[in-house]
């Protein structure tokens, strides 16, 4: 048992609320959009993402196997992301909330996609859609 686990012990430390993992910024060109030349020409997005789960035995054991492994998500949001082109944002959103609930630690997941290049006529910095899904 490492210190950490030792010390955790023996505070009988208990978590008031799920931990969070937070992935921000997350940059994909994708051909996503309801416009002949969104899907054609492509466009960013930028994915935001929390992931709410138990990270006490992972931390106690100092085991990265017992979490959420911020990296692999990382592509598998990506991959999701790029993949087979959809109008809506909301689409996308939901996708890559399906990918975060995959892992079993994940409990629930907030998913924000921005579209920063949306096709508005009037000036804006940027449109995005939020989410929160839980495991059923």
């Amino acid at each position: 048992m490492s210190d950490l686990g030792r010390a955790s012990a023996s505070l009988r430390i208990v978590p008031r609320e799920p931990d969070s993992l937070t992935l921000t910024g997350l940059r994909v060109l994708a051909h996503h959009g309801v416009f002949d030349f969104e899907r054609r020409d492509g466009q960013p997005f930028v994915i935001d993402l929390t992931v709410w789960l138990d990270t006490s035995s992972a931390a106690e054991a100092d085991d990265l196997g017992q979490t959420l492994h911020y990296g692999e998500l990382a592509v598998e949001v990506a991959d999701a992301a790029t993949k087979d082109p959809v109008d809506l944002i909301e689409t996308l959103a939901e996708r890559v909330a399906q990918v975060v609930l995959a892992h079993d630690v994940a409990q629930t997941v907030r998913v924000t996609v921005h579209k920063p290049e949306a096709p508005i006529t009037v000036p804006f910095t940027d449109v995005s859609i939020t989410i929160t899904r839980s495991r059923a």
